[in-house]
């Protein structure tokens, strides 16, 4: 029993993805894969709010509460969204949780974070159009974007447009604003 209990510590630690164990979002546990996903070290988040990794509080509550909703009808919650590094960019990511307790899912929860863009993962918004909105979120003007991209600062325009189009808002803040505030 004892071996199986060191296998399952093993296998957390070691999970491909940053994978967060939360009780009332303050993270217990950390798996050794957040470093590379989010930059802090494990002993960093451990004991610490999952809003540390939120890019502000709107989304942290946002995300929170329909997260709380979902997980009370389903076992999963699966979402796309932006999260915040250590070293102040922000980034889409693939989030999964599963509650321990269905009647209060923030109670005990374990989550894992993967980066989208390392799977090209289809949505909303293409490939390109999701590299741009990383930049757009951390304040980059079309020509740095075009310079990072190796293209024109006109392609990014046309990009941003056609998000703008997509998202159904109004201009480039009210874009960021809604990236930032309801991820896709």
């Amino acid at each position: 029993m004892e071996q199986i209990r060191d296998h399952e510590r093993l296998a957390f630690r070691h999970a491909p993805d940053a994978t967060l164990i939360l009780a009332d979002r303050v993270i217990l546990r950390a798996s050794l894969r957040v470093e590379s996903v989010f930059g802090w070290k494990v002993s960093e988040l451990e004991g610490q709010s999952i809003r540390l990794l939120y890019p502000g509080q709107t989304d942290f509550e946002v995300i929170g509460a329909r997260a709380r909703r979902a997980m009370r009808a389903g076992e999963v919650y699966r979402d796309e969204r932006f999260m915040r590094r250590k070293d102040g960019q922000v980034v889409w990511m693939e989030g999964q949780g599963t509650a321990l307790d269905a009647q209060d899912p923030l109670r005990l929860a374990v989550w894992s974070y993967r980066p989208i863009e390392e799977r090209g993962v289809p949505g909303p918004l293409t490939q390109t159009e999701r590299k741009i909105a990383r930049y757009l979120v951390n304040g980059f003007t079309s020509k740095e974007i075009a310079l990072a991209l190796g293209c024109s600062p006109r392609t990014v325009e046309v990009h941003r447009a056609n998000m703008i189009a997509k998202m159904g808002v109004r201009n480039s803040a009210e874009m960021v604003s809604r990236l930032l505030a309801a991820p896709l």
